[in-house]
This record gives C-alpha cells, structure tokens and sequence, in this order.
C-alpha cells in the first residue's frame, strides 16, 4: 500500500497537470485552480526573493513591501520588520518587534516554535521623513530609522490599526477600527488631533486606510461615508454618503468602504463593499458620478482609466470623467484576485493560488503569468504587487518577498 501511494504521488508530480492537494478540491475548486491557456506576450522572471519571518499565516492582513530610499521594506505579522537592498535583494537591516517581556520557560515548554507574542502587524507599511510607519492590532503605532530599523517611538491608539498609515504635510494619519482617525507628531509620536466616526453593530474585517491631499485627510467609513477633514486641525471639512444600508438584516445593510481614497485631478474615487462606486469633487464633497460595483480592494488609476476588481474578483476598467466601463475581464472569477497595479503597458493582480497575471491597459487581453508561491494557500498573494521603477515586489501568506520583472 506504501509503494503504491509512493508511486502514485511521483506520477502526480511528473503529470504536470495535477497536484497532491488537488486530491482535496472539490470539481468546482478544481475548476477554479486550473488556468486556461494563452498566448502570452513575454515571459516574466523572478529576479529575487526573500523570506521574511513567517508571513501573515492564516490571519486577515494587508501588509504589503513599501519602496524607498533604495530599498525595500517588509514585515511578517509575528513582528519581524526588514530592509532589503532594492538591486541585490539583500538584507540590509532585520528587527523584531514580538513582546518577549511575559515570554516564560513554560511557554518554551508548551509553544516551543513561538519564541514569544506575536506583534500582530497587520496594517501595511508606509515610508516618508527617513522613518518607516506601521500599526499593530494591539493598537501601537511605531516610528523606524529607514537607515538602520532602530525604533524612534511606540506610542498607543484607540482600536487596532489594520491599514497603512498616510504621511504628509508633517502628519501621520491613522484609522483604527474603533472609529477614530488620529493624527501624530510624525518626530514624536505625539497625538495632534483625534476624530470619531461611528461604527455599524456588524462590519467587515478592515478599514478604509486614511489619504493626505491638498490639505485634506480622507477616509472611506463603515457606515458608508467619505469623510474629510482639515489635516491641520482635524476639523471636518465635509462627508458625503456614498452608500446606504439597506435590507432586513445587519448583514445585508453591511456598507463599508474599506479602500484607500483615490484623489486624481480633484476628485475623489471610491467604492463601497455592497456595490456604489462614485466619483466625488474633492473640494465641495459633491458626487459626481456613481456605478453598480462592489468591492473591499482599492481602486487604482493609469491615465482617465480606473481599474476596479469586485467582490468576485473580475477586473474592470472605467473611465474616470464618466463612469462608463471600458472593458472587463471575468477570467480569474473567484481566485481571490488582488487589487490591480498599474506597470507599464500593464495592469497586475496577484491570486490566492500565488500567481501573477498580466492583463494589456487598452484592452484587458490577458497576456503573461507568472506563479511566485507552490500553488497553495500558504504562498497565495493577499495583497496587490507594488510597482517601482520597472519592477514589481508582491508578498505572499508565508513571507516569501518577490522581484520580479518582464524583459523590455
């Protein structure tokens, strides 16, 4: 019986067509995983990976690598944080930031692969002023040199902070799951101004990471509402809702807009979870336009083109003046596609089977493929490829940091 299931595994890998865990799938997931054939434009190449502590596991997060001053930037939940020369893709710089304090001999004992408390970074990293930025779950806020990894300051925060924090105009921004959108000394970590929008009783797991522009702070809120304030003083300049609960139940009435403002042009875009996309005049709050597209992953801009994946994971892209759908591509339909990445005459998704997909910006033709993880959940890529100087950097659940490119 063993040599059979040994030679029926080694006829599985040598089939190229079938793996161990598809044993496990059922026809519909089967379905999914299997990609169709193309004719593909070029050939993408990894040209560096790296391990980075043990990724996110099986957590929600958004951390995704931050690019800057020659680097690159990562961190796994558990709270190792790194720097790696852009080029080479070494290691310049490695801390950890996991709480050993009330780590014990019984917990050796017990949990002998945890070396001690996680840190639970989850919220994404954001580089500006020689510092690198990012919040925690247990709701800390922490400053980096960019130079060295030191730790400038720790400072506490009403609620968790699961998205990246925003940088500008001498103001770290942060949102937290409690409703509160902070504003800290970006030197000190000291608290400028605070301000609270309300919470429905049910939401979804994430919040709508705050944006800094033309003197403005910007957020997407649970209840459904874009929110401005004067990034000075805190004060609410204006919000507008987006989107209205509506059904019989909490979780139908579940509204929130858990992406990134997008400011173009002196408008504002954003999209709802139960499906309003609208584009709205920074200045007055005024809404422009709105469309039927739902979705909790942040809008991305090339041009007058938006490109918008939904709730199902089909990509669109819009024209930004009018709303008008300029082309869809519902060919990765349930792989958990990422958010898509403008990259040359390209826009990029990764999927929860750790694949990249490249998709023409004109057209939405899929044209190459790349598969960065081993085809398992493990190394799927939860977050959209960051694109930087004619490379892309996507981060997988187990922590593998990837630069890949595309020959020109």
């Amino acid at each position: 019986m063993k040599n059979r299931l040994i030679i029926t595994l080694l006829a599985l890998s040598l089939s190229g067509c079938a793996t161990v865990s598809d044993w496990f799938a059922d026809d519909e997931e089967l379905e999914i995983r299997r990609l169709k054939p193309i004719e593909a434009a070029f050939e993408p190449e990894i040209k560096w990976d790296i391990d980075v502590g043990d990724g996110v596991q099986d957590y929600f997060s958004r951390l995704a690598p931050a690019v800057a001053y020659g680097k690159v930037f990562a961190a796994s939940r558990d709270g190792i944080v790194v720097a790696i020369d852009q080029e080479t893709g070494k290691k310049i710089w490695e801390q950890d930031f996991a709480n050993y304090e009330n780590y014990s001999f019984k917990k050796a004992m017990l949990w002998y692969s945890n070396r001690a408390v996680s840190a639970k970074i989850s919220g994404g990293l954001s580089v500006a002023y020689q510092s690198v930025y990012f919040g925690t779950e247990d709701g800390y806020v922490y400053a980096l040199e960019e130079s060295t990894g030191e730790l400038k300051w720790k400072v506490g925060v009403k609620g968790e902070v699961i998205s990246a924090p925003a940088v500008d105009a001498g103001v770290v921004l942060v949102n937290t799951t409690s409703g509160h959108l902070i504003a800290l000394n970006p030197e000190n970590g000291e608290q400028k101004w605070v301000t609270e929008s309300d919470v429905p009783p049910l939401t979804l797991r994430g919040v709508s990471a705050p944006a800094a522009d033309s003197g403005g702070a910007l957020i997407g809120t649970p209840s459904g509402k874009l929110k401005v304030s004067i990034l000075e003083t805190g004060m609410v300049a204006w919000e507008t809702q987006i989107a209205s609960p509506s059904g019989a139940t909490e979780l139908e009435r579940i509204v929130d807009i858990d992406v990134k403002p997008l400011v173009f042009g002196g408008n504002v875009f954003v999209v709802s979870y139960n499906g309003t996309l609208s584009a709205v005049e920074l200045r007055t709050g005024q809404v422009i336009w709105t469309r039927e597209y739902g979705s909790y992953r942040n809008i991305s801009i090339d041009g007058n083109r938006l490109f918008v994946v939904d709730n199902s994971s089909n990509i669109f892209a819009i024209d930004r003046r009018s709303g008008v759908e300029l082309w869809s591509n519902v060919g990765l339909k349930d792989r958990n596609i990422t958010s898509a990445t403008p990259h040359g005459d390209y826009v990029v998704v990764g999927d929860m089977f750790g694949f990249i997909h490249w998709f023409t910006k004109d057209e939405g033709k899929l044209v190459a493929q790349l598969a960065v993880g081993d085809d398992d959940e493990d190394e799927a890529i939860f977050t959209g490829p960051i694109s930087a100087e004619n490379i892309l950097y996507v981060q997988t659940r187990d922590g593998k940091i990837a630069a890949v490119i595309q020959p020109q």
